[in-house]
């Protein structure tokens, strides 16, 4: 099956949240899974594991095992050299967020964190009581930068640890060589442990190129812990299993002070994948990124022709469009709610990814032409156009 050959009806049927959420009028594009087929080694993998009933107790990911495999394809894709014995495997990358913060920081420390962002960042602050700490990005003619002065306003004495994005979600910025180290020199300056967000490392656009945060400089990587994982890229976030890195022996010996048990057991399947996608599908993740670089172009075009109220900077990276509607009259209505109930559209709500997000969506084009089209369409339509 191609990208183009997606069935609604085939779609429905799914189980995962993005397509059962919602009543079967609505169409879905907001949680960030994409509707393509898996990569067919991943599929054949599964398949014949299920055939062969292979659902027992996976081994031990030794360093011998995944932590290398990521180790090499961090070397060979970003020329980061990483220790794979300074790797864990972990369920999920908002599972490390948790456990970083609570092993990393104090009740009360003040977190840093940089709205609009991907919003379990906001719970993950408020449910292990730590403080935030805000520093947005700035709003510019051509999208969305680091406001480095305000970070270093921001960041008081109290200040432990900074969550990064990157790439960032939802704006879709692939940030630069130069602001990467602009806010690495202000972590160092104030002593801050930064808890880097790196699942969409592999959806970046050409012209630009993804640089891990702990790829700077021994120093900073001394400072840092990358979360990251095949789910994203290789549409697998339903087999859970997500890897951190930690830039100094001191920052793991803190994170594992929350005991493997605790932090949960590893499925076969999720640690297969994530290997097979790591060494085996890239060319699909090629063809992937050539299909969504023309829906991103797609989005663009149908936004500025049929929909010119609402302001949007294609995103340097992601399958997800972050939409000002501000310029459209709704009736006092918020946009996820409008385009919900009038369009039988279903986009992420902007007001969850934090303060001023409240007339925006992320819209999620993942998808096929067709099905992104109706979309719009249907968007366009309930606008009266």
């Amino acid at each position: 099956m191609g990208f183009d050959d997606l069935d609604v009806q085939e779609l429905r049927r799914r189980r995962g949240e993005k397509w059962a959420e919602y009543p079967p009028d609505v169409l879905p594009a907001w949680v960030a899974d994409m509707d393509f087929p898996v990569a067919e080694p991943i599929a054949r993998h599964l398949a014949e594991a299920v055939r062969l009933h292979d659902i027992g107790y996976p081994l031990n990911p030794t360093p011998s095992a995944l932590p290398t495999v990521f180790a090499k394809r961090m070397q060979e894709r970003f020329g980061w050299q990483v220790d794979p014995r300074r790797v864990l495997v972990l369920s999920d990358v908002v599972q490390g967020i948790y456990i970083a913060l609570e092993t990393l920081s104090e009740p009360g420390a003040g977190v840093v964190l940089q709205p609009p962002v991907y919003p379990p960042f906001f719970h993950a602050v408020r449910e292990t009581q730590r403080r935030t700490v805000l520093n947005r990005l700035v709003r510019g003619a051509n999208g969305y930068g680091l406001d480095l002065d305000d970070l270093r306003r921001a960041c008081d004495t109290g200040t432990r640890l900074l969550l990064l994005c990157s790439p960032q979600n939802p704006t879709g910025r692939v940030f630069t060589r130069a602001e990467l180290e602009g806010m690495a020199q202000i972590a160092l300056e104030r002593d801050l442990v930064v808890i880097s967000d790196e699942i969409q490392c592999d959806l970046v656009y050409p012209g630009h190129r993804h640089i891990p945060f702990a790829s700077l400089g021994p120093e900073v990587e001394a400072h840092t812990v990358t979360l990251t994982s095949a789910t994203k890229g290789f549409n697998i976030a339903g087999l859970r299993c997500a890897v951190a890195s930690f830039g100094s022996e001191a920052l793991l010996a803190r994170f594992k002070t929350v005991p493997s048990h605790v932090r949960g057991g590893l499925g076969t399947f999720g640690l297969a994948a994530t290997e097979i996608a790591w060494t085996s599908c890239q060319p699909w993740l090629d063809d992937v990124m050539a299909y969504l670089e023309q829906n991103r172009r797609f989005v663009a075009e149908f936004v500025a022709e049929r929909l010119p109220e609402i302001r949007h900077h294609p995103g340097e990276s992601l399958y997800l469009a972050w939409l000002d509607c501000a310029g459209l009259e709704l009736g006092g209505a918020a946009p996820y709610q409008f385009f919900l109930e009038r369009a039988r559209v279903a986009l992420s709500d902007g007001r969850n990814f934090g303060a001023g997000g409240e007339r925006f969506v992320r819209l999620n084009f993942a998808t096929s032409r067709a099905i992104l089209r109706e979309i719009l369409e249907r968007m366009a339509r309930a606008l009266g156009r």
